[in-house]
């Protein structure tokens, strides 16, 4: 989701090489696996990738912090050095609780957790390799994470 970052660009893909499905965190969420679904039964993939980044922002706030903040307002919240501050006049809304937000506390945790997550779905079938990476941001490289790669061996 990050809008300083083109996955293909630094995956070295050209338009049509890939299907480059975005969301914030780079999680794998529901919707994301039905895409992820799509995409191999209907056009044909034979392998995935999951890539989250350094410096991203699902570090920087909890799901308490987001429930919190929505709760108490819809409106935009405000970034101070001390964390999330809503500074709307409300109402919020309950519904927040009933979110998985996804939000990131280690990244090749997170991102061996989504490969997991992903071979673990009923509807992926176990043929279907699933590698995970981190760019760091500084660096403009590809890390992979072993303990992700390794969870998503094809079987």
């Amino acid at each position: 989701m990050d809008a300083r970052l083109d996955p293909a660009k630094y995956a070295g893909l050209a338009e049509g090489d890939a299907h480059v499905i975005r969301n914030a965190g780079g999680r794998a969420s529901d919707d994301a696996i039905r895409s992820l679904v799509i995409s191999y039964k209907l056009l044909g993939t034979k392998e995935w990738f999951v890539i989250h980044h350094s410096n991203c922002g699902m570090e920087f706030f909890t799901d308490e912090v987001i429930r919190g903040l929505l709760a108490s307002s819809l409106d935009t919240a405000e970034l101070r050095e001390d964390g999330f501050h809503d500074v709307g006049a409300g109402p919020g809304s309950p519904e927040a609780d009933y979110v998985d937000w996804l939000t990131i506390r280690d990244q090749a945790d997170s991102v061996t957790a989504d490969v997991a997550r992903i071979k673990a779905h009923p509807l992926v079938p176990a043929r279907i390799p699933v590698y995970g990476y981190i760019y760091d941001v500084a660096s403009g490289k590809l890390i992979e994470v072993p303990t992700a790669t390794e969870a998503g061996k094809a079987s």
